[in-house]
């Protein structure tokens, strides 16, 4: 099982621009826990889990709009990629740096 706990610095390309935020994730076997913090706002992580190397969780925003993002990624090392899906506004990509 890869280690997917710390800090990560991510990125995710969006309609609106480039979203920057800092993804803090504790996981726990096969789940994990965590906290998304960006220009956005700060939004905690809900239904985290973690399957070997590969991440998948959810994030409610209230900017721009109320919504749910569903979010996965794959962790290798110190780096992680993945997506971000919108809803009806589609998937945008993800990537991430360990940066503690």
């Amino acid at each position: 099982m890869a280690n997917v706990d710390g800090s990560w610095d991510t990125l995710v390309k969006s309609p609106l621009g480039d979203q920057k935020a800092t993804l803090n994730i504790t996981s726990n076997g096969d789940t994990f826990n965590g906290t998304y913090s960006g220009a956005m706002g700060n939004a905690e992580v809900k239904d985290g889990k973690v399957d070997g190397d590969k991440l998948t969780w959810k994030l409610d925003i209230s900017v721009p709009m109320p919504m749910t993002l569903n979010a996965e990624a794959t962790v290798d090392g110190d780096a992680m990629t993945g997506t971000v899906t919108a809803g009806a506004f589609g998937a945008f990509p993800l990537t991430g740096t360990r940066v503690g």
